[in-house]
């Protein structure tokens, strides 16, 4: 068997007639449109040279063709490598030389500057705008539709998304074919999907939950998808009229609480709300459960293993909690000195193991190895416990990460920056309660009080020079950062003294 995630998504496909996306201008997509259109887009990538194994990065604009290229890379059996459409120029040199792609594809407004990135590894570059034209799709619409897909193995590569640590760069991480199918398989069973849902589509494609949660679920049950092109809650109240799922972040849920229009009568039609990538507080899961008589749905994913945990379908979904491991997914709770795995109730490291478990960190072999324990668990930063009950909690992240938007920020770029500002003595960045984004991203600087520096020339300053989504929200500055006796700078006493903040 051709183990091809493309082959999978679309093998034994009985109505190539179905829906499979429409757009808000009233464009319809087809489950055949879609599977010539990726062979289409296939056959450009083949025609620039694009080989089985080979990296394709794009760093485009939410479109359908956007998807299609998704589709169409795993097709032409290469490895996807999205790229967040906040990341600056200065961050992608990093990606792009590490990655080291044969093809990118970027918005056309930004050609020029991809093209001297490209050219250190010798990468081609096609364009992809957000209405969808682009280099790339003028060429596609020259190409013919058939395409013999290339054949994989389960553990060949579909796709590198970066995370990162604390400290050094972003890690590449790798996952096969078998990872996204496998785990798109489970949920779509966990979470009942069939072929009469509809998904409003509202998440960004270059994340694991847009990308390959919402859209790979959706296309393995050939059910059907709005694909909005960002988040506009009225326009969500009106979709849920004849939509049965909305995926989102917490995000989705503070703003769209904030509206008159949502009520128990305008989401009668919907069946399910899911909510991940961040941690949805207790007060707007009780919140959204009055407004609308839908308990929302938390389930626990990170970059290198997808989805690990969900609440039930059926039975109670506790607020604060992501419920229990999927089917094939363990998940345990051990003690981060001796590795011990620890009694139920009792606060630990998260490790979990399965087939959604990433193949490693691209050209790291020794982080690699660092993360896994030898059975076969991966270690994941998180902290956490699983209750009398089995739920598992997530309780705080190791390594200090913070998760905003729904986006991972890790305080130790942003604080290189900031260190680097003249007038700056050292700074401490952290993650606090924030009712919108879930945590807000929040500046803590020791100043050397002779420069003039402020909140303002902080974040111009910063402008520009990372993404949009790892703006500090705020600048405070201190006399001193609080330090414990071995010098170590104790951000949890920082948390709990802005813990209030940005409390409404």
């Amino acid at each position: 068997m051709n183990a091809n995630l493309f082959s999978r998504l679309f093998d034994k496909l009985d109505d190539a007639s179905r829906l499979a996306i429409e757009t808000p201008e009233g464009k319809h997509i087809s489950y055949g449109d879609l599977i010539a259109l990726a062979g289409q887009m296939a056959n450009v990538l083949v025609a620039r040279g694009v080989k089985p194994g080979d990296r394709v990065a794009a760093q485009t604009e939410k479109s359908v063709p956007g998807l299609v290229l998704y589709l169409a890379t795993v097709r032409a059996g290469a490895v996807y490598l999205p790229l967040n459409t906040a990341y600056t120029l200065n961050e992608l040199d990093y990606f792009i030389t590490d990655a080291e792609p044969s093809l990118v594809v970027c918005d056309p407004s930004k050609a020029e500057g991809f093209a001297a990135i490209a050219a250190k590894v010798g990468a081609k570059v096609e364009t992809l705008g957000a209405d969808g034209k682009g280099s790339l799709t003028d060429a596609a619409a020259k190409e013919k539709p058939d395409f013999s897909t290339v054949e994989r193995k389960n553990e060949d590569l579909a796709a590198i998304l970066y995370t990162s640590g604390t400290t050094g760069r972003s890690k590449g991480a790798m996952l096969s074919h078998d990872n996204l199918a496998s785990n798109s398989l489970s949920l779509v069973e966990y979470w009942r999907f069939t072929k009469d849902d509809v998904l409003i589509h509202a998440l960004p494609i270059y994340h694991t939950h847009g990308l390959f949660v919402a859209s790979n679920v959706t296309l393995f049950a050939r059910a059907s998808m709005v694909f909005l092109p960002k988040l506009d809650p009225e326009l969500i109240i009106k979709l849920m009229a004849r939509a049965t799922v909305l995926m989102g972040v917490p995000t989705f849920y503070t703003r769209i609480l904030q509206s008159p229009n949502l009520t128990k009568e305008s989401c009668s039609h919907m069946r399910l709300f899911i909510s991940g990538s961040a941690p949805l507080l207790a007060d707007t899961h009780r919140e959204w459960f009055a407004r609308t008589g839908h308990a929302v749905l938390e389930r626990y994913g990170m970059t290198e293993t997808n989805m690990n945990t969900s609440n039930p379908y059926d039975g109670e979904r506790v607020p604060g909690a992501v419920g229990f491991p999927l089917p094939g997914v363990s998940v345990r709770v051990t003690d981060p000195e001796t590795a011990k795995e620890l009694a139920r109730d009792t606060i630990g490291m998260i490790e979990v193991r399965g087939p959604n478990v990433f193949q490693g960190y691209w050209r790291m072999p020794e982080k690699t190895k660092a993360e896994f324990r030898d059975d076969g668990f991966f270690i994941t930063g998180d902290l956490g416990k699983i209750d009398a009950k089995g739920y598992v909690h997530i309780l705080g992240r190791g390594k200090d990460l913070v998760i905003s938007g729904g986006f991972n920020v890790y305080p130790k770029e942003i604080e290189s920056e900031i260190d680097a500002m003249p007038g700056v003595v050292e700074s401490a960045v952290i993650g606090v309660p924030h009712a919108d984004f879930g945590e807000g991203v929040t500046a803590v600087v020791v100043s050397d009080k002779k420069t003039a520096i402020d909140e303002a020339s902080v974040l111009k300053a910063l402008d520009g020079q990372i993404a949009k989504f790892k703006m500090p929200k705020r600048v405070i500055f201190v006399d001193d950062l609080p330090r414990n006796t071995m010098g170590k700078v104790q951000k949890n006493v920082l948390r709990d003294s802005y813990k209030d903040i940005y409390a409404k």
